[in-house]
């Protein structure tokens, strides 16, 4: 079991840069892959980055690659996610999510087995 608690969310103007944070419970932290999605008003949840075990790995969705970088520290059992050059399409719930080693590359929801509660950021133009 799994416990994620994102946070780091807030308002911020276009061009503005964010990082994201979710800390989790449990000892086997280091042995999940970990990914980020996000969801606005009125459209389902999509994908956002991914990173494996070890974060030597990492994979982006197109629409972040080369503005969202994901990394985590296995020592503190903390994933985050710097987000600059933001949009106001960027605006969403940001949930970050665990799954086994088997989930690294996908982007598919159900991939993942556990969640945050979710973290608000909000792109003004």
């Amino acid at each position: 079991q799994v416990q994620l608690v994102e946070s780091g969310g807030g308002l911020v103007q276009a061009g503005g840069s964010l990082r994201l944070s979710c800390s989790a419970s449990g000892r086997t932290f280091s042995s999940y892959t970990m990914g980020w999605f996000r969801q606005a008003p009125g459209k389902e949840r999509e994908f956002v980055a991914g990173i494996n075990w070890s974060g030597g790995k990492t994979f982006y969705a197109d629409s972040v690659k080369g503005r969202f970088t994901i990394s985590r520290d296995n020592a503190k059992n903390t994933v985050y996610l710097q987000m600059n050059s933001l949009k106001p399409e960027d605006t969403a719930v940001y949930y970050c999510a665990a799954g086994p080693s088997s989930s690294y590359g996908s982007s598919r929801y159900g991939s993942y087995d556990y969640w945050g509660q979710g973290t608000q950021v909000t792109v003004s133009s």
